[in-house]
């Protein structure tokens, strides 16, 4: 174990720090949009290529070598090297019709460019293609995991205490990569409830195993801070108690019992009574006959498909879900939220966890994790407990742009670094300090963390909580343990490589302020300034409005949203970087304003001829579904051919609430039926560069991109009018009689419609699809 230890020190991140650090270093952690640091990176490539041969050759060199020189002039190996090659440049030619992720032109999902470091970490690892599922098939690797589930447990504000402060109680916290963000939400959620009905095995342990009696009398703190015997409490009472005081139980019956500890172990290890092993039913019928309701579990309208995913594997069922509306930002409504509680309160519902997202998928919303930590804490006295899983999935690692203690000292500031990073806004500072408060937290690295994929993770308040996912016995003791990750999750196999990414990556660029906050607070600066072109980009000529999803906010000076949107196109929109940064007034205001974080949502909708605003919400739908399909890439298609690239959703009433549905309905100007959803497009804010002026500001490249969709939707939706009206019979197809009837009403003669009608109907089938009229059939009826 001792040299587990040492080898463990190798890998500590305390000497990453680089006094004096320029803010210039964000461009040496990307290869860059046009391939800038190829060089450094090709270089360091093939040192790592080289590398590996090396250790090869090294690696009992005595041993005989079976691809002798004869054997690469066999024509057989000749064939077989061809054929590698040819079929490598085929993949080589295929991937080119890839999304080009790094590109400022890009801003779809969740994904960028990734950085160098973390390329170079997974690239090196792969050629040695370790196995974290456990310690002898990943050495180096599985210490690598454990060293950054510490450091994502400490950029998320959990506190990491030293071995020796493990050693004299200290509880730590634990974290450990999954391959995504759905694995570590079903993880959270397999802890939970779990956690919820690990009191009854030990119970049944101390009431009926020979040699636990001097634990008969041991007693539970209460939430109104009276104290019973475990073994006398009722079935609601060991239902909501804390979670450190049942994790703490095992060894109480150590240290205050003194029961042996391997006693202790091998008898919850060995016990059947554990709902892994007897399974929900069994479990509800020995435990839980009195009962009444099945156990639920909270999520906001905005949560992750794979939550309801969770609840269904995981034999809770989907339908014990319930979902809590939104409030106008998107966040949870943390009133329904406490109406919800009472309900189960005043049923005796038990209550497994309340989840909140930190950066929803869609608008990067953060929910009021602050306030929703009072609430346990509220219904804590009344006898009602739950655990609370922060899904950050998304936002994790924007808790580097909170001011904590950093590795090394602040970045210089530079004249030539016009796009400062920008703090959080008040209130989502003050949530994302609470994270600290949460029982777990999933976060991805391969999100907001610009690693390769695989790499997700979640993260343990009490480490403690892991083993209650695995088969043996939950226990405190892990300073002496084996180095083992495997064992804890869903997971078996997962890639060692993985791991190494992040690890190089924390290495060089550490999670907080110095460095991954210095990429996201630019990101966050970039997009504040996307948020105010969008809110002043319609100019009254113009044919559209755009309407983004954030509210104005109050910190803007104004009493009316016409004074603010000019404040923000006089002090904000037409300012370069540098102004803006010199202004101390509007550094403070951009914080405050647009999205939590920097996923920015926001819908068209279209002027009518006399100049007011279409009301038709299927319309306005059907303009911003226009715009996405001209904004997107098409399977196969040629990606040069694409200027700008977002992507697109629906917002529906049954997930965020009729509150939010109105509010953004009203401000688009549309109405519709309440079950009809709202289609929105959204941008993903990544880069760090994209506010930067290198000759034409690129965030004017962005509004010219979306001028020119906009006008081409407009006029293919006018076009679709058209078609709809020479499509009488509305069968989706035009005849060649409905066409000819309408060529003749322009005045066109009979030949020249039967010349339109054989450039038009390009398949000879006699009639007309709606892209054939688009494509062949529209321009007539515009020249005419």
């Amino acid at each position: 174990m001792a040299q587990h230890k040492k080898l463990k020190n190798l890998f500590d991140f305390d000497d990453s720090a680089d006094f004096g650090q320029s803010s210039r270093a964000v461009e040496a952690w990307f290869l860059g949009s046009r391939s800038e640091n190829l060089d450094e990176l090709e270089n360091l490539i093939v040192e790592a290529l080289r590398d590996h041969g090396f250790w090869r050759r090294n690696f009992h060199p005595s041993d005989p070598s079976y691809i002798t020189e004869s054997v690469k002039r066999n024509p057989n190996y000749l064939q077989a090297l061809d054929q590698t090659k040819d079929s490598f440049r085929q993949l080589l030619a295929w991937l080119k019709k890839s999304v080009p992720f790094f590109s400022l032109r890009y801003q779809g999902h969740m994904t960028w460019e990734t950085t160098m470091p973390s390329i170079l970490g997974y690239f090196a690892t792969m050629l040695y293609n370790p196995n974290n599922v456990a310690f002898e098939a990943s050495t180096v690797t599985t210490l690598l995991e454990i060293e950054v589930g510490k450091d994502l447990c400490q950029m998320l504000g959990y506190y990491v205490p030293t071995e020796d402060e493990i050693n004299d109680g200290v509880m730590a916290p634990w974290g450990h990569i999954t391959c995504g963000g759905t694995v570590a939400n079903i993880e959270g959620l397999w802890v939970a409830r779990n956690l919820k009905f690990y009191p009854f095995t030990l119970k049944k342990v101390i009431a009926e195993t020979p040699g636990f009696e001097a634990a008969k009398e041991i007693n539970m703190t209460l939430p109104n801070g009276t104290q019973k015997p475990l073994l006398s409490l009722d079935t609601w009472t060991m239902l909501n108690l804390k979670a450190d005081d049942i994790l703490n139980i095992p060894a109480r019956l150590t240290s205050e019992c003194g029961i042996d500890d391997e006693l202790v172990k091998n008898t919850i290890e060995d016990t059947p009574y554990t709902l892994q092993k007897m399974g929900m039913r069994a479990f509800a019928q020995e435990f839980l006959s009195e009962v009444p309701e099945q156990p639920v579990y909270f999520v906001p309208g905005t949560k992750h498909y794979s939550w309801p995913k969770a609840g269904a594997l995981l034999g809770i069922g989907s339908n014990q879900m319930i979902d809590i509306s939104i409030d106008k930002d998107a966040r949870m409504n943390i009133n329904e939220l406490r109406d919800q509680l009472q309900q189960c309160l005043d049923a005796r519902r038990p209550v497994l966890a309340t989840i909140a997202v930190m950066g929803s998928t869609e608008e990067s919303a953060v929910d009021p994790l602050a306030d929703i930590v009072a609430l346990r804490d509220e219904f804590r006295q009344k006898g009602l407990e739950f655990n609370i899983h922060a899904d950050a999935a998304w936002g994790g690692y924007y808790a580097c742009l909170l001011e904590r203690k950093s590795r090394r000292m602040a970045a210089l500031s530079e004249e030539d670094v016009p796009s400062p990073p920008l703090k959080l806004s008040c209130y989502t500072e003050k949530h994302m300090r609470a994270l600290t408060e949460a029982d777990s937290i999933t976060v991805d690295p391969h999100k907001s963390g610009y690693i390769p994929y695989p790499a997700g993770a979640i993260c343990y308040r009490n480490a403690a909580l892991r083993d209650l996912l695995t088969f043996i016995a939950p226990y405190v003791n892990h300073g002496e343990e084996e180095p083992n990750v495997g064992s804890f999750g869903v997971e078996g196999s997962k890639p060692g490589a993985a791991a190494a990414a992040v690890y190089l990556s924390h290495k060089v660029i550490p999670p907080d302020t110095t460095g991954y906050g210095e990429i996201l607070g630019r990101a966050m600066f970039s997009c504040k300034k996307l948020y105010a072109r969008l809110l002043c980009m319609a100019r009254p000529e113009d044919r559209f409005i755009v309407v983004p999803v954030p509210h104005l906010s109050e910190a803007v000076p104004g009493s009316t949203e016409a004074e603010k949107i000019q404040f923000i196109r006089e002090r904000i929109d037409q300012k370069t970087n540098a102004e803006i940064r010199e202004d101390a007034e509007v550094m403070e205001i951009l914080r405050e304003i647009g999205p939590d974080q920097s996923i920015l949502t926001y819908a068209f909708n279209f002027k009518n001829p006399d100049g007011t605003i279409n009301n038709d919400l299927a319309k306005a739908n059907r303009l911003n579904q226009a715009l996405y399909k001209l904004l997107s890439i098409k399977p196969g298609s040629d990606i040069y051919g694409y200027n700008l690239i977002v992507s697109t959703t629906n917002f529906e009433t049954a997930h965020y609430g009729e509150d939010f549905m109105k509010d953004y309905k009203q401000r688009l100007q549309v109405t519709g039926v309440a079950e009809e959803p709202i289609t929105i497009l959204r941008s993903t804010v990544m880069d760090p560069w994209i506010t930067e002026a290198k000759g034409k500001p690129f965030i004017d490249i962005i509004e010219e991109e979306f001028r020119k969709a906009i006008s081409q939707a407009l006029l293919q939706d006018a076009m679709l009018q058209v078609f709809e009206g020479i499509d009488v019979n509305r069968d989706g197809i035009v005849q060649k009689s409905e066409v000819t009837a309408k060529l003749q009403d322009l005045g066109y003669t009979p030949a020249e419609i039967d010349n339109i009608w054989k450039i038009s109907d390009t398949n000879q089938d006699e009639k007309l699809s709606h892209d054939e009229f688009l494509a062949n059939f529209a321009q007539f009826l515009i020249l005419k």
